[in-house]
C-alpha cells in the first residue's frame, strides 16, 4: 500500500505539480494537505462506499484540503471505470454532498470522449491508478476566483501535453512507479 502512495506522490509532484496540470496543486502537496486513501474495492458497491467514507472523512478533517480514493485493484477497465465515475456522481448527490464535494477522475487509460486513444491530451487525466480526486467545492472556487483566466487551464494542459508528445508523458508515468 505504502508503494501505491509513494507511486501517487510521485505522479502528483513530478507531473501535476511539475508540469502545472493543476496550478492550485503546488500549495497542497507543500502544506501536506493531500490525503492518499487506497481502496482495495473491485466491486462498485465497495468502491462508491469507500469514497462516501472518504467523503465524510473530509467532513471530519478539515486539515485535509483534498483526497485521492486510489484503487490499486479494480477498475483497471476504463469503461468500468467511468461506470464507477457515473455511479459516485449520482451517489455524490443522493448522499447530500453535492456542493461541498466534487469528484475530478484520473486513469491510466484515460480517452477524452472526442480524442484518439494516442492522442498526448489524455495524459492530462491520467494517472498511476485509477482514482476519484475528492475536491473542496468551496476551496475551488476560492481558487478559482483568485486565477487569472482559469477557463485557459485545460486548454493550456491540451497544448503542453501535445507538444511535449505521447512518448514524454508515458516515460514520465512509468518513472512515477520506479520513485524517480
Amino acid at each position: 500500500m505504502n508503494t501505491v502512495i509513494s507511486t501517487m506522490q510521485n505522479w502528483v509532484s513530478q507531473v501535476i505539480v511539475k508540469y502545472n496540470f493543476c496550478p492550485f496543486a503546488r500549495k497542497e502537496v507543500e502544506s501536506n494537505s493531500i490525503h492518499y486513501f487506497v481502496s482495495q474495492a473491485i466491486s462498485y458497491d465497495d468502491a462508491v462506499m469507500d469514497m462516501l467514507e472518504q467523503c465524510s472523512e473530509l467532513n471530519h478533517h478539515p486539515e485535509r484540503e483534498t483526497t485521492l480514493v486510489i484503487f490499486d485493484k479494480g477498475f483497471s477497465n476504463f469503461d468500468d471505470f467511468l461506470d464507477l465515475v457515473d455511479l459516485a456522481n449520482a451517489l455524490l448527490v443522493a448522499q447530500g454532498f453535492e456542493g461541498t464535494y466534487q469528484i475530478a477522475n484520473f486513469h491510466p487509460n484515460y480517452v477524452f470522449a472526442d480524442s484518439d486513444e494516442d492522442d498526448a491530451a489524455n495524459y492530462t487525466n491520467r494517472a498511476p491508478f485509477p482514482t476519484l480526486h475528492l475536491i473542496r467545492e468551496e476551496s475551488m472556487a476560492q481558487a478559482l476566483a483568485e486565477y487569472d483566466d482559469p477557463e485557459q487551464i485545460p486548454e493550456n494542459n491540451i497544448r503542453l501535453a501535445r507538444r511535449k508528445g505521447e512518448a514524454f508523458w508515458q516515460h514520465l508515468l512509468q518513472q512515477c512507479h520506479k520513485g524517480k
